[in-house]
């Protein structure tokens, strides 16, 4: 389930990328107004994935099609949420380190099949590409912000607003330029790491992002996370800095400032990790 102190890294498709009855839909539904936008959106994704987790569980529900819109350069994109993926998820997430009594009890087993079913389809990226299975075009991180999604974006592209009844800081960029830095990424990381568990997870980003439509554009979210860190700390982030010139230090081979820059990092997000301690 989304949480209300979570970061999103979220990719918006042109409505071209949508086969005809789609694009109808989702260009009525721009035309009409009707999308929350990034104040409200995800607290009703919230509140749409408990509702439905307390509707008895005797099939997966259906859920009406919501998105973010986007309007980038005179065209409009779109960010679908995917809330059928989310219940999904979150019916898989309270079987977990539960006994199997209770567990069955509230997700039996015939629905908790339905659901690891709908989960594998969104996140095979064979059928995706392969069938058309809908993309996963929002991942949501909670208490923090994955560092490799730093990769994916960079400083100048920082748009930050923290005054007004909202607090803002977020990146958005042509998935183009995205992908780009995700690939010399994982070329800089493979050479110098090798099949660590940093690699694989840009690796993996990095086929997500091939998924989508090529004139799209990749977001980066502090969501919640803005409402826990002092104006100063936010002013002052430079966390894709950090993740570039550790890259580019692994690439000139010199360890000591790479390792310089990722403990500069893990010890900023570190704060924010244990605030989830405390909650």
């Amino acid at each position: 389930m989304p949480s209300l102190f979570a970061s999103y890294l979220r990719v918006y498709e042109p409505l071209t990328a949508f086969d005809r009855e789609r694009q109808v839909f989702w260009r009525e539904y721009a035309r009409e107004g009707r999308d929350l936008g990034l104040v409200e959106g995800p607290a009703r994704q919230r509140t749409a994935v408990l509702e439905a987790l307390g509707a008895g569980w005797t099939r997966l529900p259906d859920l009406p099609d919501e998105a973010y819109v986007l309007e980038w350069d005179g065209a409009v994109l779109v960010c679908p949420w995917n809330l059928r993926l989310r219940v999904a998820e979150a019916a898989l997430n309270a079987r977990d380190g539960v006994p199997a009594v209770l567990a069955d009890a509230f997700v039996p087993p015939v629905l908790a099949g339905q659901a690891k079913a709908v989960v594998e389809d969104w996140r095979s990226g064979a059928k995706v590409l392969e069938q058309g299975v809908p993309r996963v075009h929002e991942q949501i991180a909670t208490w923090g912000v994955p560092l490799r999604w730093f990769a994916f974006v960079d400083l100048e592209e920082r748009e930050i607003a923290l005054s007004g009844r909202r607090k803002v800081l977020r990146y958005r960029t042509e998935i183009s330029k995205a992908r780009r830095r995700a690939h010399r990424a994982v070329s800089v990381l493979r050479k110098s790491l090798g099949d660590a568990p940093i690699t694989e997870a840009v690796e993996e980003g990095t086929r997500w992002l091939e998924e989508f439509h090529p004139r799209s554009v990749v977001e980066l979210d502090y969501g919640g996370l803005v409402n826990l860190l002092p104006e100063d700390s936010l002013t002052g982030d430079d966390s894709p800095g950090l993740v570039a010139a550790g890259l580019s230090a692994l690439s000139r081979g010199d360890a000591e400032s790479a390792s310089e820059a990722y403990e500069k990092l893990v010890a900023r997000w570190r704060i924010v990790q244990l605030l989830e301690r405390c909650n």
